[in-house]
C-alpha cells in the first residue's frame, strides 16, 4: 500500500508538468493528454523497480513520455495537423501570436531535436542532464541543440526580435 501511495502523490504532484512537456512536443492537447496518461500508466506498472532507484522519478517520467511521443508518431502515416481555418498575419503580434509562432517553428524540428530544445532551454537543463534523459551522448546534444536553433532562426527571421527582444 506504501507503494500506491507513493504513487499517487508523484502522479498528482508531476501530471500538469508532464502534460505541458507533451503539448510542447506534440502541439495536441488531447494527444498530450493521452501521452501523459500513458506515461502514468507505465510509471504505475514499473513503480516498484522505479521507487527503489535514486534519484527523481521526474526524470523517468520524461523519458518514457519522449519514448510514448516517439512510439506514437511512428504508428501515425501522416504529421498533418488539422485546423478549422487558416490563421490570418495582419494587424500587429501580440504575446499569444508570438507564441503561437515559436511553437510553430517548433514543430519544424524533429521529436529528438524538439526534445533536446525543450530540456535545454524551456526547462533549463544543463547538456549533461539533457543527455542522460534522452539516452544520448553530450556531443549529440551540443551539435543537435545548434542545429535546431539555427533552424529556429531561419524560420522566426524577423519575428525573433518581437520574440526574443
Amino acid at each position: 500500500m506504501r507503494d500506491d501511495a507513493d504513487f499517487t502523490a508523484f502522479a498528482e504532484a508531476g501530471a500538469g508538468r508532464l502534460r505541458q512537456i507533451a503539448y510542447l512536443m506534440c502541439r495536441d492537447w488531447h494527444l498530450a493528454q493521452d501521452l501523459t496518461q500513458t506515461t502514468l500508466t507505465k510509471m504505475y506498472l514499473a513503480w516498484k523497480r522505479i521507487n527503489r532507484r535514486d534519484g527523481d522519478p521526474f526524470v523517468y517520467a520524461r523519458k518514457v513520455l519522449l519514448n510514448s511521443l516517439l512510439d506514437h508518431r511512428r504508428l501515425r502515416s501522416s504529421g498533418e495537423l488539422a485546423v478549422e481555418q487558416l490563421p490570418e498575419s495582419a494587424g500587429p503580434r501580440d504575446t499569444t501570436a508570438m507564441r503561437l509562432t515559436l511553437l510553430e517553428a517548433l514543430m519544424l524540428l524533429s521529436e529528438r531535436d524538439r526534445a533536446i530544445v525543450l530540456l535545454r532551454y524551456w526547462e533549463d537543463h544543463s547538456v549533461e542532464t539533457t543527455a542522460e534523459i534522452l539516452g544520448v551522448s553530450t556531443a549529440v546534444v551540443k551539435s543537435q541543440s545548434m542545429r535546431a536553433l539555427a533552424v529556429l532562426r531561419g524560420r522566426l527571421g524577423s519575428d525573433r526580435e518581437l520574440l526574443f527582444g
